[in-house]
């Protein structure tokens, strides 16, 4: 079971992510910054083009259109569902520097049923 936040968690999030519906101009490239984790600091970046994630990679990416910034807790309760990103957001949890409109748009794709599914599926192969 891949740990979370590693590059074996990061691999299985795309391959779980390869059957989420095309959805025309969603693509972007997002800076994960993920502070006071078990092991420290993580950094990570999502590629996504027309909706789907194709590529994660641990490290910092210098062409993103944003970049978000989470202490670990946080993230693992967004990634796991339990915390809504726009709540999150809203009471400061989430931390975004860069192309705030492009995060915005991809609100949709992240509260449907379709990703939510994915959720669903990363979560029940992740090792908090």
């Amino acid at each position: 079971m891949p740990r979370y936040l590693t590059q074996e968690w990061l691999d299985e999030f795309v391959a779980l992510a390869a059957d989420q519906p095309l959805r025309r101009g969603a693509s972007v490239k997002i800076q994960h910054n993920v502070t006071g984790g078990p092991d420290g600091d993580v950094a990570y970046y999502w590629v996504i083009e027309e909706g789907r994630v194709v590529d994660a990679r641990l490290g910092t990416a210098d062409d993103t259109d944003f970049s978000m910034t989470t202490k670990w807790e946080d993230s693992a309760r967004l990634q796991s569902g339990d915390l809504d990103a726009r709540i999150a957001f809203m009471q400061g949890k989430i931390k975004v520097k860069g192309n705030l409109a492009k995060m915005m748009a991809l609100l949709p794709i992240t509260n449907s049923a379709e990703w939510k599914a994915l959720q669903a599926k990363v979560n029940a192969v992740t090792d908090y």
